[in-house]
């Protein structure tokens, strides 16, 4: 289950069940939070569109308790959303998959592409826009 103290689109609990039915939360900042919270936590001082916080090492059912946060730059989706030409719901969903799958263990950054397929796999399934992963291929 998606835990979120304000409304967000169904699909993210869509894929959550497809990924496994796991507690995440989700939490909405603007840009100047996520600058902070990107300074913070990885040293970077520029804002971006979505961090992700596991919890665990290792995926399990920890029952009730949630695996791990994401958090997603609702400015940064806003205007992402509009320089795309598709809506706000779907690059949140982009994002919240793609830090989802953070918080699973995958990292685009050091694998063999196994992140990029299970992406296509959830965009493919749910009919989304290209992911930004999938739109910088080279």
């Amino acid at each position: 289950m998606v835990i979120c103290e304000t409304e967000f689109p169904q699909i993210l609990n869509d894929i959550n069940k497809f990924l496994g039915s796991y507690n995440v939360e989700l939490v909405f900042v603007n840009s100047d939070e996520m600058k902070e919270l990107n300074l913070t936590e990885r040293g970077i001082d520029k804002t971006t569109d979505v961090l992700s916080f596991p919890l665990f090492s290792k995926i399990d059912n920890y029952g009730d308790f949630p695996i791990g946060s994401v958090v997603i730059n609702l400015d940064l989706a806003k205007r992402k959303a509009n320089e795309l030409g598709h809506n706000v719901n779907d690059e949140i969903a982009l994002l919240f998959m793609h830090g989802f799958l953070h918080i699973l263990g995958f990292d685009h950054e050091t694998d063999n592409g196994e992140m990029r397929e299970k992406e296509r796999e959830i965009i493919e399934n749910f009919k989304l826009p290209k992911s930004l992963i999938i739109r910088n291929e080279i």
